[in-house]
């Protein structure tokens, strides 16, 4: 398969169309992480359908001080990449094609939603990327757009402007892609230093071991489902020397549903031996929220959240996060 570039919008619009239009939204410097978007949205499209892959450094997402000019340009390796993983075009605009007056003076707020952890860390950045959304949209006319899981918040802030906004398009969220050793596949990532990536292994380290202490909970709940709190059966179990593990069994069940707490401080704890290493990681946020606005869960919420979690390692910002279900026995992310 040959990848065709398109550099405005007008290219774009007279390909025949025939099936469904299937769009992945990158600032280039494609990784394995870009090819599985396009690799999904591949199989969404069939064989029949048209995969679009956008490459486009949006300046209204970067803040004062931010990488915006060495943020890496590498379009023909990502030609490459997106060719291999099954793209059909790759629209490559220059800003000017984007936004053709200059900075737009109309723009897409993100809200309440929008100024929390990431939108604190970075004022203006998820109005900046929801407008050049909007209008990628609008230029490229997808049946589906595909986004990763990796940038949570802004799936987030997507889907609602999608459905707020009464976009007429499907938005799928793919898995975040890992490298071996558990780091976040991301652009940002050659920016690191041998020493500076080992120090910033703490953020997956610090998600995985709070997915692990709330597995570890859910799997003692689900236990303590099965031991009735009975004085007979305690007396029972006690002939067989398991008093004690029914009742700490029965004490898990009457604990905090989901222990939200609990997976906090496990995931800190790897945050703050972080905080000892050279480099040292610098801690930005730690948030356990729910996915439908990114304030933070209680201790009694049950259903789907995010573990989030974002830090600086020397001069790189990076970001990660996992799911994590609550409230269902044995049902971890």
């Amino acid at each position: 398969m040959t990848t065709t570039v398109l550099r405005t919008a007008d290219e774009l619009h007279a390909r025949v169309r025939v099936g469904r239009r299937a769009v992945v939204m990158t600032m280039g410097a494609l990784h394995e992480g870009h090819a599985t978007l396009v690799r999904t949205a591949r199989e969404i499209a069939g064989p029949d359908g048209e995969v679009v892959v956008t490459v486009f450094v949006n300046p209204l997402q970067f803040g004062k001080g931010e990488d915006l000019d060495r943020y890496p340009r590498t379009l023909e390796a990502d030609l490459k990449i997106a060719e291999q993983a099954g793209a059909d075009a790759l629209f490559a605009p220059a800003v000017d094609e984007v936004y053709p007056g200059g900075e737009p003076q109309v723009r897409v707020s993100a809200g309440a939603m929008g100024e929390r952890l990431e939108g604190a860390s970075r004022p203006g950045h998820f109005d900046g990327m929801l407008t050049v959304v909007a209008k990628l949209l609008h230029l490229t006319r997808p049946d589906v757009a595909l986004f990763g899981q990796k940038d949570a918040q802004q799936l987030a802030l997507i889907r609602r402007m999608v459905r707020d906004l009464d976009f007429g398009v499907e938005i799928v969220g793919v898995p975040t892609v890992r490298e071996d050793d558990g780091l976040a596949l991301s652009s940002r990532n050659r920016y690191l230093s041998p020493q500076e990536r080992h120090t910033a292994l703490a953020l997956s380290g610090a998600l995985f071991a709070g997915r692990d202490r709330h597995a570890a909970q859910e799997a003692l709940r689900a236990r303590a489902r099965e031991v009735p709190a009975t004085h007979a059966r305690a007396e029972a179990l006690s002939a067989l020397g398991e008093s004690r593990a029914a009742a700490d069994a029965h004490a898990v069940a009457q604990a905090v549903p989901g222990g939200p707490a609990a997976v906090r401080a496990a995931a800190r704890l790897v945050l703050d031996e972080a905080l000892r290493l050279s480099p040292p990681l610098v801690l930005d946020y730690l948030a356990l929220v729910d996915p439908s606005d990114f304030t933070e869960i209680g201790d009694d919420f049950t259903g789907e959240a995010v573990l989030a979690v974002a830090a600086r390692v020397g001069t790189t910002r990076l970001i990660d996060n996992i799911p994590l279900t609550f409230g269902t026995f044995g049902a971890a992310s």
